[in-house]
């Protein structure tokens, strides 16, 4: 081939050197695609302009790498393949032709100059960071963990995964470190944001199973959105609410005036953490008014003890947890439970980032059974997924659930995984991996000696993350493998190693209405940056498990195997042939057996539970609940306010890694962090608009230019989570059910900055 040469073992794309010999002594004893592949696509390499197109000239289609709605890009391609730019794809039943900012500004984070392109590994005599080839790399990862567990045992390593890579990328992972490198504690980021809904979904239905579609927006007539900002957060889907032709009420129930509170019919603004006392006050109206749905009900368990548990939440004794009126709550019993109006509940991060989160959610579930409202169009009590796969990693990512939908405890599972996995029975633990804090504290406290964070930025985005600094001091060997080599994560580690980002590689998401969507390779990785999977693949061999892993030839591969797995699961999607058919039904939503005939006639849109049959042992769902708890940290005399945090703007995400790279959307929202303070809280602090004001919490404190804004009441003040400094504040107290932190509340003190 022309281009090519090779020297004393070393693979060569004119003068940069691609493969070291150990890898290439493993390519020649590994024939197939593998071999193919890796040795004649330099693109999986990014080394730019590629003898081989990405894909024909023309367009394509790939799943937006940002939030969980899912939105259709179509990517328009030059004569090499190469992504050029984009549009929101017409026809696509998520987005309808619709994108956010950032859907189309999605190309400008790929050509940032802070991008890893080489691995970096930390020099032990000078502690920097020196550029490295895969060779070496590989060698320290390997030999510095192994040596970890042979010291410290199988407990000592762990990692910390997340919901933004494709699925597949996310169960190899899992399964690598798992059955292959025989490490236990493993979790993923959507213990940040999602595992409130998972847990309330298990312990409700029996399975993580979220029982609506998005074709719902448009067709109940009360859409009740709790702790959800929609018009920032998921702007798509409140352009799916406008779509909606039977004139909805839409209630908002926040302490702020959102965005979305604002452009509602109703706003209930209520006390900090009182939506789970407002929930138990508007069912104890609903039945004791008798104002429900005995079907519904009958396909329940749980009833007698909740009735006796819900008397004691009238709405005169839940008034001074909820600073609401009787006459508000009773107002809103009334309109949530209106015979024959189809009512659907939504929440986001306002009631998953809470200490009660499970509860919340079980609330609001509960309201739906009792009144019927699940199962039917326009109903359900719902959660909006946070991250572009978290309901992905909530199915495949192997940390705390055995991938596949399946369960460490069952040995059923374990024998069902092992026999489509090909690996041995004993590979697979039946323990159960310690959550996200809890592989926290066990580093604070020793016993985790190494740690690998992928495509994920723990040292900006965990709960007081002031704590992040000192437990890297803990650490023996601390690898982040990421796309920027700038992270706050990526400037502690020992090593990075350079992984492409979205849009550089194949693979599926899963959006937060259970479809299944393909992202497409249209950019070649810079440098010799590789795909996560590519790296898993290196990383296998080198550890000496590859053969486990045989199979896993390439991410379409690793899909089939995937899905067979599924197979009478909840989440069986055996009916899906491959990528290209995924395509041709514009997203499929699981579960998509083979039984589910034939894919051309299916519907698009699909809701569960329209049978009212659950997938609890019973076959019917449990009402569960528990009584409100104290919030972890109130304010008081010292630290009189309530910090609450939440989404900034719809051009901003997480922790900016990605939109920070992009310069139409930094002038899209402000640059410098800045604090919402009411009118009358300014006016006695002695602050105008812009001053800048110190923000204490008993974890730390930071700087922040003033906003005034009379959308938060007295007494409170909104920070946007995007701003590393946030998380110095927030308080590390979690839900005892799902172990997800509560990042919405503390205390906090605010003092006028004085100039000099």
């Amino acid at each position: 081939m022309r281009g090519w040469k090779r020297a004393r073992g070393l693979l060569f794309w004119g003068s940069v050197p691609l493969i070291p010999a150990a890898i290439s002594k493993f390519l020649k004893q590994h024939s197939g695609p593998l071999t193919a592949d890796l040795v004649l696509e330099p693109g999986n390499f990014g080394l730019g302009k590629v003898p081989k197109r990405l894909m024909p000239a023309g367009t394509t289609t790939s799943i937006c790498g940002f939030c969980a709605t899912g939105c259709q890009l179509k990517l328009h391609l030059d004569d090499e393949g190469r992504a050029i730019n984009l549009s929101p794809q017409a026809g696509y039943p998520v987005n309808l032709g619709m994108a956010c900012p950032k859907g189309w500004q999605a190309l400008d984070p790929l050509d940032s100059e802070e991008r890893a392109k080489v691995p970096l590994l930390r020099d032990a005599e000078t502690g920097k960071m020196v550029p490295v080839g895969w060779e070496e790399a590989l060698d320290a990862f390997v030999t510095r963990f192994k040596k970890i567990g042979e010291e410290h045992g199988r407990e000592s390593v762990a990692f910390l995964s997340t919901g933004q890579i494709p699925f597949e990328e996310m169960a190899f992972l899992g399964c690598l470190f798992k059955f292959g490198m025989g490490f236990l504690h493993c979790d993923a980021n959507t213990r940040q944001c999602m595992a409130t809904a998972v847990t309330a979904y298990k312990q409700s239905f029996g399975f993580d199973a979220p029982p609506y579609s998005y074709a719902d927006f448009e067709e109940s007539d009360v859409i009740v959105l709790v702790g959800s900002n929609l018009c920032i957060a998921h702007p798509i889907l409140w352009q799916r609410v406008m779509r909606n032709k039977r004139n909805p009420q839409i209630i908002v129930i926040d302490p702020r005036a959102t965005e979305t509170a604002q452009a509602a019919t109703r706003h209930v603004k209520l006390k900090p953490k009182g939506d789970l006392p407002l929930l138990y006050a508007l069912t104890h109206c609903i039945l004791r008014d008798g104002r429900t749905d005995a079907e519904s009900i009958a396909r329940t368990e749980g009833l007698e003890e909740f009735l006796e548990f819900i008397g004691d939440y009238s709405p005169e004794s839940m008034c001074e947890r909820t600073g609401m009126s009787v006459e508000e709550i009773e107002s809103l019993a009334r309109t949530v439970s209106e015979p024959g109006k189809r009512v659907s509940w939504w929440w986001t991060m306002g009631v998953n980032q809470s200490y009660e989160g499970v509860r919340a959610a079980q609330a609001m579930i509960n309201l739906a059974l009792i009144t019927g409202n699940i199962g039917k169009p326009g109903t359900g009590a719902n959660s909006i997924t946070g991250q572009c796969n978290a309901m992905g990693s909530r199915l495949f990512s192997n940390t705390t659930s055995l991938v596949g939908g399946h369960d460490f405890a069952y040995p059923e599972h374990r024998e069902k995984v092992a026999a489509g996995l090909e690996i041995p029975l004993e590979n697979i633990p039946s323990e159960t991996s310690l959550a996200y804090d809890q592989i926290i504290a066990a580093a604070e406290e020793g016993k985790i000696k190494g740690l690998w964070i992928i495509a994920t930025n723990p040292f900006h985005s965990w709960i007081d993350s002031g704590r992040l600094e000192a437990l890297r001091e803990k650490l023996d060997f601390l690898v982040v493998q990421d796309m920027y080599h700038t992270t706050e994560s990526a400037q502690a580690a020992d090593l990075v190693l350079p992984a492409a980002g979205w849009g550089e590689k194949d693979g599926c998401f899963i959006n937060s209405e259970r479809r299944i969507g393909t992202l497409k390779k249209v950019r070649p990785s810079p440098g010799i940056a590789l795909s996560d999977f590519r790296i898993f693949r290196l990383i296998a061999n080198a550890w000496g498990c590859g053969d486990l892993f045989a199979k896993w030839t390439d991410p379409e591969a690793a899909f089939r195997i995937l899905r067979d797995l599924t197979k009478g699961r909840p989440c069986d999607i055996t009916g899906l042939e491959g990528y290209e058919m995924i395509d041709r039904l514009g997203g499929v939503q699981w579960p998509f057996p083979e039984t589910a005939g034939d894919g051309a006639t299916t519907a698009r849109e699909r809701r569960l539970f329209e049978d009212g049959i659950y997938y609890t042992p019973s076959g019917k769902a449990k009402i569960l609940f528990s009584p409100p708890a104290e919030m972890p940290e109130s304010a008081d005399k010292d630290y009189p306010f309530t910090l609450l945090t939440g989404r900034g703007t719809s051009s901003q995400w997480h922790t900016q890694s990605r939109t920070a790279k992009s310069d139409i959307l930094r002038k899209l929202y402000p640059q410098e962090i800045y604090v919402e303070v009411n009118p009358a809280d300014a006016a006695r602090l002695g602050v105008k608009e812009h001053d800048p004001v110190t923000i204490r919490s008993r974890r730390g404190e930071l700087v922040a230019s003033v906003y005034i804004a009379p959308t938060v009441s007295a007494g409170q003040v909104f920070l946007p989570m995007h701003y590393p400094e946030v998380n110095r504040l927030t308080h590390p107290s979690f839900d005892p059910h799902s172990r997800q932190p509560n990042y919405k509340a503390c205390a906090v003190v605010l003092e006028k900055v004085r100039r000099n």
